[in-house]
């Protein structure tokens, strides 16, 4: 939940200040596109390392500006450091899907407000937000389910440590299953794990649908 409170409002801040059309468009969609390409378990260890205080540009500046900072021993770095990495790997996701419901805006929409000298906040709220609510909803129940079932990031940055701060449902079900071969309740863990998924996300597909449903109306 802490990730989307922070992935989708800046999400939407970027995706409001991208360039419309042109050549800075084309590259500010490639940009916001690169972190999306990476993969799990390289984004892990692009922070592992990123965030050592030998080798790394953010562990070694923050240790020489006198910022106590090992995500190996404390929890609390350990959190913002997966935080942070988290992101910054899909904030991006969250500003092309606001993009794409900015540009489905005809041009006469903010040539009404501008004729009735509609303030900024006005536009975004009766204008840019409505039509960004479906793939706002779509950017939320990806994102969500995606941090529901976070596993490769935080194992190779932290192994679920230091102890257990880090230690998501995901890295405890693998650990079940692998580490103790405890079998029996890994798999009923893993059906309470699947139902709940889709019951969040029959939620969301409702919500959707009645969003579809008033809009069309």
């Amino acid at each position: 939940m802490i990730i989307l409170a922070i992935e989708i409002p800046l999400g939407i801040y970027i995706a409001l200040n991208m360039p419309k059309k042109g050549f800075w468009a084309s590259l500010c969609l490639v940009l916001m596109s690169l972190p999306l390409l990476i993969p799990w378990n390289v984004v892990g260890t692009i922070w592992q390392i990123f965030g050592r205080v030998d080798i790394g540009l953010l562990g070694y500046t923050l240790d020489k500006i006198g910022v106590s900072y090992n995500y190996t021993q404390d929890f609390f770095a350990a959190w913002i450091t997966l935080i942070v990495m988290d992101v910054w790997h899909w904030t991006s996701l969250v500003a092309l899907l606001a993009y794409a419901g900015l540009q489905s805006i005809p041009d006469a929409y903010y040539q009404a407000a501008k004729i009735d000298q509609a303030s900024r906040w006005n536009v975004f709220r009766y204008i840019e937000l409505p039509k960004m609510t479906g793939v706002l909803m779509i950017a939320i129940l990806l994102r969500f389910m995606d941090s529901f079932m976070i596993y490769t990031e935080p194992f190779v940055v932290t192994g679920g440590g230091p102890g257990n701060a880090t230690t998501f449902l995901s890295i405890d079900l693998v650990k079940m299953a692998m580490g103790q071969f405890d079998l029996g309740p890994a798999a009923a863990f893993s059906i309470m794990y699947f139902l709940v998924i889709l019951l969040i996300s029959w939620v969301f597909y409702t919500v959707m649908t009645n969003l579809d449903k008033r809009d069309g109306v």
